[in-house]
C-alpha cells in the first residue's frame, strides 16, 4: 500500500483501489479496470497523478477488500492520526487535483464534511473531518460512506463544494465509460 503520509494540518486522501472491477469484466473488458489503458497509461496513475499534483498526504488502500466500506475503514484506521480524509475511489481518472484541493480546504476552514459538486451533481471525493474517523473506521460492506455521509447531511454539517470538474462523475465502471472518459481526455488536451 504505497503511501506518502507525514503529519500534516491537511487530510489525507485515501485512494481505493480494492475493487473487483466485476462491471468492467462484464462489458467485455479483461482484466482490472484501474490497468486498462487510457491514452496509453493505466486508469490508476491518471488518478494517482492528481493526487500527488494536489501536494496533500496520501494513501492508496488496494489489499483487494471485500466491500467497499471494508476499504474506507482499513485506510483510514491506517492513518488514524490524520486530521480528516478524502475518499477517491480509484477509478476517476480524470479529477482534478485543484478539485481535492478545494475539498480540503472546506475541510481546514472547519466542515465536518465536504462534497465537490460539478453542475448540480455531487460526485468525489467526499471529504470528511476527524470526528468522522471512528464511523469511518468502523465500516463494512459494500455501502461505503453513504450512511456517514447521510447523517452529517441530515445534521446541517455537509459543504458543498462547486467545482468545474466533470472528473469528479466520471468513473469507470464499463468499456463505454472508458470510451467517455478517453473521449473527455483528447477534448481537454485539444483545449
Amino acid at each position: 500500500m504505497p503511501c506518502n503520509t507525514t503529519t500534516s494540518s491537511a487530510p489525507t486522501v485515501i485512494v481505493l483501489a480494492s475493487g473487483r472491477g466485476e462491471r468492467f469484466v462484464a462489458s467485455g473488458g479483461s482484466g482490472s479496470k484501474l490497468k486498462a489503458l487510457l491514452l496509453n497509461k493505466p486508469v490508476l496513475d491518471h488518478t494517482l497523478e492528481a493526487v500527488r499534483a494536489s501536494g496533500l498526504p496520501w494513501h492508496l488502500e488496494d489489499a483487494g477488500h471485500a466491500g467497499m466500506g471494508d476499504s474506507i475503514a482499513a485506510g483510514v484506521r491506517s492513518t488514524p492520526n490524520d486530521v480528516g480524509w478524502l475518499i477517491l475511489p480509484a477509478d476517476l481518472p480524470l479529477i482534478q487535483s485543484s478539485t481535492l484541493v478545494q475539498v480540503a480546504q472546506a475541510l481546514r476552514g472547519g466542515a465536518a464534511a465536504a462534497q465537490p459538486v460539478h453542475q448540480g451533481q455531487k460526485g468525489h471525493p467526499v471529504g470528511f473531518g476527524q470526528a468522522s474517523g471512528p464511523a469511518l473506521a468502523a465500516l463494512s460492506g459494500a455501502q461505503g460512506a453513504a450512511p456517514v455521509l447521510r447523517a452529517l447531511r441530515e445534521a446541517g454539517r455537509v459543504v458543498d463544494v462547486p467545482v468545474e470538474d466533470a472528473g469528479i462523475l466520471t468513473d469507470i465502471d464499463t468499456l463505454a465509460d472508458l470510451a467517455r472518459a478517453q473521449a473527455l481526455l483528447l477534448n481537454q488536451l485539444s483545449s
